[in-house]
């Protein structure tokens, strides 16, 4: 599998995303900048966190129109795999190839803690290969992370099992202590209706060394490499 990790000025989670997939899970990976509209023929394509044009505006809003995301609405539209994590899940919202916004933190502060989450369906590959009963524990870093989506868009959402991961605590219960930034339901992920677009405001990638002394992480972008068993 062929991996890329879009770069955007401002992106300071890139280097993170691509040390994991390239050395700790041996992945063809590379790195594609944003002013480029040659997505290198990758399977995948990681737009990573970090702060794209310093957030202004609104998180995501500027980075949704360089010349790459073009490139990547029309991977997605034709089947290809898309994984926004954190600013990323940001940007794909605004490029509205995700449902729902992110909104500001409900305590209107930047929070920088691990919580934990839990899959909410198998019917994607993120979550696929995952145990349905975990809490993984996966740092946040965000400070517009509360998804919303409209009633009838929410509706829509469950109906079609586009939901990936709900904030929870320790013991995999939805509560309001775990709810960390105020999100509609406690949504933490959701994909487009396909399944092939991806995104989660939790950071992975930030749990997947032993060197961090966790590894719950890794877990789930090793379940994203299962889309190699259904490449040509």
């Amino acid at each position: 599998m062929k991996i890329g990790i879009i770069v955007f000025p401002g992106s300071n989670c890139d280097e993170d995303i691509y040390y994991v997939f390239k050395h700790i899970l041996q992945q063809n990976t590379v790195k594609l900048w944003h002013k480029s509209a040659n997505t290198e023929n990758c399977d995948l394509l990681v737009v990573p966190g970090g702060f794209s044009y310093g957030d202004y505006l609104r998180a995501g809003a500027i980075a949704r129109f360089s010349p790459i995301m073009d490139s990547v609405i029309k991977h997605a539209n034709q089947g290809g795999y898309v994984l926004g994590i954190c600013n990323g899940f940001q940007i794909l919202t605004e490029a509205r190839l995700l449902p729902g916004v992110l909104l500001p933190n409900v305590n209107q502060q930047f929070i920088c803690k691990n919580i934990y989450l839990k899959a909410a369906s198998d019917t994607n590959i993120m979550t696929a290969s995952l145990d349905p009963n975990k809490a993984y524990k996966v740092p946040i870093a965000h400070a517009e992370g509360r998804f919303y989506a409209s009633e009838d868009e929410l509706k829509a959402m469950q109906d079609q099992e586009q939901i990936m991961f709900y904030y929870v605590n320790e013991s995999g219960e939805v509560d309001e202590t775990s709810n960390c930034n105020g999100s509609i339901n406690s949504i933490a992920g959701v994909t487009n209706q396909n399944k092939n677009v991806m995104g989660l405001m939790p950071h992975p990638e930030r749990a997947a060394d032993e060197a961090l002394h966790n590894t719950d992480g890794r877990e789930l972008l090793a379940s994203v490499l299962k889309l190699e068993e259904s490449l040509p």
